[in-house]
C-alpha cells in the first residue's frame, strides 16, 4: 500500500449548495489489499483491491447493516448521474434533506436486489 498525504488538502466546491469537499490523502491498493473507514458509532466500511478492480462496499445485505450502514443507490434528478451512497441508519432524516437540497432522489436500496422475492433482481445462476 503506499499513502500520500495532501499537505495543504486540495479543496473545490461540488454540488448546488457547493459543498466544500477536502481532497485529504491519495492511497493505492496492491490486489488483495483492504482498507477499513471507520467512523462514529462503530461504523466501518472496507474497500478491497482485486486484479480486476475493487469491492467497493462490504455485503449490502450483512456486514453493512451490522455496522450501521445501508447501501443505495442515488441519482441527480436534473443530471441523471447516479451514485452509490452509504447512509448511517442514524442519520436518515440528515441524508433525506441533503437529497431535497442537491435534487437527488433514491433509485433503490441495495439490499432489497438481493431478497429473493425482488422482481428488479431476478433469479440467481444457480437456480
Amino acid at each position: 500500500m503506499m499513502y500520500a498525504s495532501k499537505s495543504p488538502a486540495r479543496e473545490f466546491s461540488v454540488g448546488i449548495r457547493s459543498i466544500v469537499v477536502s481532497h485529504v490523502a491519495d492511497i493505492e491498493l496492491g490486489a488483495d489489499e483492504m482498507i477499513t473507514f471507520t467512523g462514529p458509532d462503530a461504523h466501518e466500511y472496507d474497500v478491497v483491491k482485486k486484479s480486476w478492480g475493487y469491492y467497493a462496499t462490504p455485503s449490502v445485505d450483512k456486514r453493512l447493516p451490522a455496522y450501521g450502514l445501508r447501501a443505495g443507490l442515488m441519482r441527480n434528478i436534473d443530471t441523471r448521474h447516479c451514485f452509490v451512497v452509504l447512509v448511517r441508519d442514524n442519520a436518515l432524516d440528515d441524508w433525506q434533506s441533503y437529497m431535497a437540497d442537491e435534487r437527488q432522489e433514491l433509485v433503490g436500496w441495495l439490499d432489497e436486489l438481493t431478497q429473493d422475492d425482488n422482481p428488479k433482481w431476478g433469479r440467481r445462476s444457480d437456480d
